[in-house]
């Protein structure tokens, strides 16, 4: 009886398995971001973007009659209608108080969720519909092929005090404020680069909004959005460029997103990341 012994693994083999899981991450990670974005009450669920006013309004897909004032934004609800608002059930006039710049406040009316919202100083009402055919149709953002070339040590370096930045919008003639902490410093394709970076979602966590040579060509030209991890001791972040995703904007004219500042243009194609989606039309190769 002869055996055969299992073949010694080489360095190539070991490179090979070291980008299949690479790889393969980053596919479980997509899968992940996707099903948020059009989870039931995603952003593919919004039917359409209202901008309230002192003067009531009746907003397609909701209940009532809808205005905002020094009181905050007021629903004055038609007879047998009722929302339902952090768990509560309300009828009549609703006021649901002054929101904060960025916040909101989901309100259930049957399988609608009512997400009543302050973006760029202004009172907006967004209606998320689990039939809508934006969301229903989704197949999912094409992407580059990930590639851990992409992926770049750089060095968090904060600035003196944070910085208020003015930015643009996806909507004509919004402004939104952000505070700046800091910038990320990092070497790409033998450049130096930095980009501006905004508090992200987590603390100690950041946010940098992009655009380069393929925004417009093969990515949406208005922005993408990098999350960045909390830097080390030293400053130290990961930079995965693989992960730029689309934000809101490119799938819907609902959304409000920010644009990046305007020291964020790369002057060079990241060629990895979120494409341009399909609800924008065919992509160039």
């Amino acid at each position: 009886m002869t055996t055969r012994n299992a073949p010694v693994p080489t360095a190539e083999a070991d490179t090979d398995s070291g980008v299949q899981a690479f790889v393969a991450e980053w596919e479980e990670w997509h899968r992940d971001k996707d099903a948020r974005l059009a989870a039931e009450h995603g952003f593919l669920a919004i039917t359409g973007l209202h901008w309230l006013t002192d003067e009531p309004q009746r907003v397609p897909d909701a209940p009532g009659v809808w205005s905002t004032g020094p009181d905050g934004v007021t629903v004055e609800l038609d007879e047998g209608a009722e929302l339902v608002v952090d768990g509560t059930v309300v009828r009549g006039r609703h006021v649901f108080g002054v929101i904060p710049e960025r916040g909101g406040v989901d309100a259930v009316w049957g399988d609608i969720v009512i997400e009543v919202a302050k973006r760029g100083g202004h009172d907006v009402v967004r209606p998320r519909h689990p039939g809508h055919p934006l969301r229903v149709a989704f197949a999912g953002t094409p992407a580059y092929t990930p590639d851990p070339r992409w992926v770049v040590t750089g060095r968090y370096v904060p600035f003196p005090e944070p910085q208020p930045t003015t930015v643009g919008a996806s909507v004509e003639g919004l402004r939104h404020v952000y505070d700046a902490p800091g910038r990320i410093d990092f070497r790409l394709d033998g450049r130096e680069l930095s980009l501006t970076a905004f508090n992200g979602h987590t603390p100690g966590t950041f946010t940098v909004l992009f655009t380069d040579a393929t925004s417009g060509v093969t990515t949406y030209a208005a922005n993408r959005n990098l999350r960045i991890e909390a830097p080390g001791p030293d400053g130290e972040v990961v930079v995965d460029f693989n992960r730029a995703t689309n934000l809101p904007c490119a799938y819907t004219d609902f959304a409000t997103c920010p644009l990046p500042p305007a020291e964020n243009r790369l002057p060079l194609a990241v060629e990895a990341g979120e494409k341009i989606p399909h609800e924008r039309g065919p992509i160039n190769p």
